[in-house]
Parts: structure tokens; C-alpha cells; sequence
């Protein structure tokens, strides 16, 4: 069963790497990390590196398909035709067709999330509405048909879990979780928009600012 997971310069690590995890675990998926070219892709850190082991010509069909966000870049995929008619030709093949964070938006890009409900980062919520999408920001994985779409970041390993049990079964979707000990208990409970105070959420953007700043310079 294959995985393809598009990777792109400037995209968020954890977007991809938390579902890999997951999938990875069990080793029954054939995974696959895709972009124009196959090799190094920095991730929007500029200091973490990803490895593209495969070039998006070379894949024409795989099962599932995974769509990572990123605090600089997503408007960058978005734009890039490449990017979105091979989303349109591979979303024909797969059995899901998936985002994580803003990747989400890239699929609206391509046109697959018109008059459909889906999630995003919370601080790019208002962009699914621009591309045809209905947001649904209190959900964590919003499922349309074979289409689904996850939070930001760390929800990539709710939805490749939610996948794991629906390609395979429950029972290895919860080995899967134990095997990566995937048992969340922070320190504060700030994870949502409607547990933090507008200051909170101020701070926050400023630092989204700060990145896309620093990727300008």
C-alpha cells in the first residue's frame, strides 16, 4: 500500500514526519517522499532537512496522498501549477487525499476542496473560505468522502492514525499508536483557540511574523 508525501522547500517538518511515524511503525506502507526532484528539501527552519526520495514524475498512482502545511511557503505552493495540476491527476488514483496544517490550502489550490467542509491551522482558517472550502475550526479531522483534513502540525498524527484504521484495522491503528507511545499529556492545556485569552493568540501571530519575516531576508 503505498504513501506518497509531498515535500516542498520551506513546508513544516512535523506536518510530514508525525503521520511517517505513524505509518512508518508498522511497516506495511510503502512510503514515499515526493517533490519536483528527488534530494534535499529544506523545511522552514532552514536548518532541518528532509530527503525527497522520489520526483512527483514519477508518480502517477498511490493510495494515499499527504499534503503538509508550512508557517512561509504555503502560498508559494499554492501558485505553483505543478504542484497543482499533479494533486489534481493523483487525486484521481487514491484511495485519501489528505492535509495536514495548511496543506490543506494547497488543496484548494488544486480545486478538490470546493463546497467541502475542512480544517486547517487555526491562524489560516480564513483561507479556506478564498478557496471554496468550508471551515470547520473546532474540529481536529474533518472528514469529506476520501478527502481529509487535519489541524495544525501535531494533528497529522490523529489523521494517519484515523487512516491507519481505515486501510488496515483498529486493533494495528492502536499498536501503531502504542509502538510510538503516542499518549499526549502537556504541561498546559493551550492547544486550541478557545482555551487561550486574545493576548495569547497576539503573541502567537507575532511569531508566525517573525518567520515569514526571517524568510524574507
Amino acid at each position: 500500500m503505498k504513501v506518497v508525501i509531498f515535500v516542498y522547500p520551506g513546508m513544516t517538518a512535523l506536518d510530514a514526519i508525525g503521520p511517517y511515524e505513524v505509518f512508518n511503525s508498522l511497516r506495511e506502507f510503502d512510503i514515499q517522499f515526493a517533490w519536483k526532484e528527488k534530494g534535499p528539501v529544506v523545511t522552514d527552519s532552514g536548518a532541518l532537512v528532509l530527503h525527497a526520495t522520489h520526483a512527483l514524475s514519477e508518480i502517477d498512482a498511490c493510495d494515499v496522498v499527504l499534503v503538509p502545511g508550512s508557517s512561509t511557503d504555503t502560498a508559494t505552493m499554492m501558485k505553483d501549477e505543478a504542484v497543482t495540476n499533479w494533486l489534481r491527476q493523483i487525486d484521481q488514483t487514491t484511495q485519501y487525499t489528505t492535509s495536514v496544517c495548511t496543506g490543506s490550502l494547497i488543496l484548494g489550490a488544486a480545486g478538490l476542496l470546493q463546497g467541502k467542509r475542512a480544517t486547517t491551522h487555526w491562524a489560516a482558517m480564513r483561507g479556506l473560505t478564498a478557496v471554496g472550502a468550508t471551515p470547520e475550526p473546532e474540529q481536529r479531522v474533518v472528514r469529506e468522502g476520501k478527502l481529509i483534513t487535519a489541524a495544525g502540525v501535531s494533528a497529522g498524527i490523529d489523521l494517519a492514525l484515523q487512516l491507519v484504521a481505515e486501510l488496515l484495522n483498529e486493533d494495528k491503528a492502536k499498536v501503531s499508536q502504542l509502538m510510538i507511545e503516542y499518549d499526549p499529556q502537556p504541561p498546559f492545556d493551550t492547544g486550541h483557540l478557545s482555551k487561550v485569552d486574545e493576548k495569547m493568540v497576539e503573541t502567537a501571530q507575532s511569531y508566525f511574523a517573525k518567520a515569514v519575516a526571517m524568510k524574507k531576508t
